[in-house]
């Protein structure tokens, strides 16, 4: 099974998580939302498929290139 990994873009704070493992999205659903520069950016899935991990809670500072979540496809 492929995986593709999500990765934050940009420093901030993550708000809210909106999937857990396990949980199915489609290309274009909501993983999360980052809050950055007082502006609310949502990370958009990439791919169809399960939430294999998660990598970030709400509340979170995060750096770019951390690791939100893992999609298997």
């Amino acid at each position: 099974m492929a995986q593709e990994i999500v990765e934050v873009p940009i420093t901030g704070k993550i708000i809210s998580v909106n999937v857990k493992p396990g949980d199915q999205v489609q290309e274009g659903d909501v993983i999360c939302i980052l809050e950055s520069m007082k502006m609310e950016n949502p990370i958009l899935a990439p791919v169809d498929g399960t939430i294999g991990e998660v990598g970030v809670s709400a509340e979170q500072v995060v750096k770019p290139g951390e690791t939100i979540a893992v999609i298997e496809f």
